[in-house]
């Protein structure tokens, strides 16, 4: 007996007849059968030891074969299903096959032959899937995950939480500050879900303005708007059976986020200047760097879309707390630059690693990348020193500006208790400012922001005191 003849195989049909037939066939192939008369004692079955193949009809009483596949497809449970279906309802079942990821189709009667090759290549493709998994564990624990690196406790946490997501279909936030690999996550999570043949499609919500991100989105029809010179598909629809990543989720207008949550609960798209709605199998990752408990409180974040967004949290370090992943981040980052500019970096020395241990990253991951992508054009090949890195590379202040009730304004702000938070915040990206020579990528890496957001918060400021300015002058007496 053969390692898949030992496969055990559930049976879910409601008529008892075919349901004892179809069981006996199986035994007498070599597998271990098991009978459920419809979806909800299948799922029951499944709970109590798990199978290598389900056979299964689709049409049956309390919990059917499309309810049964769907909660199968949504908890993430990756075991294949082959579809009994009768004379003229083969184009359902490959419908089904489609949407609902199962393995094959089989025709009623069943021959034995057929469903010998169907269980056969069932059971290889559980086998294929199961060891797929352990490699992708086996590397976690050597501190790899896809493109991800590291070895730290948090990102082991991080690589736990991707793996236990990534089969299901559940929507996910990623939170962290800007630079932290947020897509990269989003990405790892897709490559390792069964849309992983499917398009991966990423849009930066804080990188497209009001007037387009609607359109980027659903889509349009020619001439729905000026410049619509020809019909345009939507994010959601290039994604269709795929993943689409939301990035910087909190930067979209409320209007914008009314409609995101209508999309997310029926599942449809209406491109503007159409009529019809249009279908879309999507799963939805978001991302942001704002905290969220303020990005809601001060409503630039739809709570309601938020715990639609958030039925699966990864919130992702700074690489501040998790320094001892930076030799291996290093090492892979110069593999890829290698390829980029065909530079030929054998080794990074000891002390070059030092240094970079002792900066404090308020950019985090990118930062390291722009650090590294310089030094390794100036050095070319052979080891990469430490003279290689930038001549400012820690020489500007590493550490956020302190935040403090006395001390020297130069380098730290005054709070006063009864100030509006509103004030303390203003002086504080002031403060930031001001210690990056008024660098604004700079001081939005620092605060944790997007520059987009930054520039919002300074926008608002001007505003405010513009009117406070006006309310002075109207409220001075009239010199006639």
């Amino acid at each position: 007996m053969t390692a898949t003849s030992r496969a055990r195989v559930l049976v879910v049909e409601d008529d008892e007849q075919q349901r004892t037939s179809l069981s006996g066939m199986i035994s007498a192939l070599g597998y271990e059968a098991d009978t459920a008369s419809d979806g909800e004692e299948a799922l029951e079955k499944l709970g109590a030891a798990p199978v290598d193949v389900i056979v299964t009809d689709l049409m049956m009483p309390r919990v059917d074969g499309f309810t049964l596949l769907r909660t199968l497809l949504d908890r993430g449970d990756l075991v294949p299903a082959i579809v009994l279906t009768g004379f003229g309802s083969i184009d359902q079942a490959v419908s089904v096959v489609h949407d609902l990821h199962a393995f094959w189709f089989l025709e009623k009667p069943a021959q034995p032959s057929v469903l010998a090759t169907l269980l056969e290549r069932a059971v290889q493709h559980r086998n294929l899937v199961n060891e797929t998994e352990r490699l992708h564990r086996q590397l976690s624990y050597q501190g790899f995950l896809a493109d991800l690196v590291g070895k730290s406790s948090p990102m082991r946490k991080v690589f736990s939480l991707i793996q236990q997501v990534a089969p299901s279909s559940a929507s996910v936030l990623i939170t962290g500050e800007s630079g932290t690999g947020k897509e990269m996550v989003a990405a790892a999570i897709h490559r390792l879900s069964p849309r992983s043949a499917n398009p991966f499609v990423a849009i930066n919500c804080a990188a497209l303005p009001d007037t387009l991100i609607e359109s980027e989105l659903f889509g349009h029809e020619k001439g729905s708007f000026t410049g619509a010179v020809g019909r345009h598909a939507g994010c959601f629809e290039q994604a269709h059976r795929g993943t689409l990543l939301l990035d910087e989720i909190g930067e979209m207008r409320p209007a914008m986020q009314a409609k995101l949550l209508r999309v997310l609960e029926e599942s449809k798209v209406r491109r503007l200047g159409g009529g019809a709605e249009i279908p879309v199998d999507v799963r939805v990752l978001a991302a942001t760097n704002r905290p969220i408990r303020q990005a809601i409180d001060n409503k630039s974040l739809r709570e309601d879309l938020f715990y639609r967004l958030n039925v699966f949290h990864i919130d992702l370090p700074p690489l501040r707390q998790r320094k001892e992943d930076i030799p291996d981040l290093a090492e892979a980052i110069i593999r890829d630059l290698n390829r980029k500019y065909d530079c030929r970096i054998a080794e990074i020395l000891p002390e070059t690693i030092t240094r970079l241990m002792n900066h404090s990253w308020p950019g985090n991951i990118r930062e390291l990348r722009n650090v590294l992508e310089r030094a390794a054009i100036v050095a070319k090949e052979g080891a990469l020193l430490a003279s290689h890195l930038p001549q400012s590379f820690g020489n500007l202040p590493e550490q956020r500006p302190p935040l403090t009730v006395e001390g020297d304004t130069r380098n730290a702000i005054r709070v006063e208790a009864g100030k509006p938070l509103s004030e303390v915040e203003k002086a504080y990206i002031e403060l930031t400012l001001k210690c990056t020579d008024n660098n604004k990528r700079r001081a939005a890496s620092i605060l944790g922001i997007s520059v987009r957001t930054l520039h919002n918060r300074l926008a608002a400021f001007a505003e405010e005191e513009n009117h406070r300015t006006a309310a002075a002058g109207q409220g001075e007496p009239n010199p006639g």
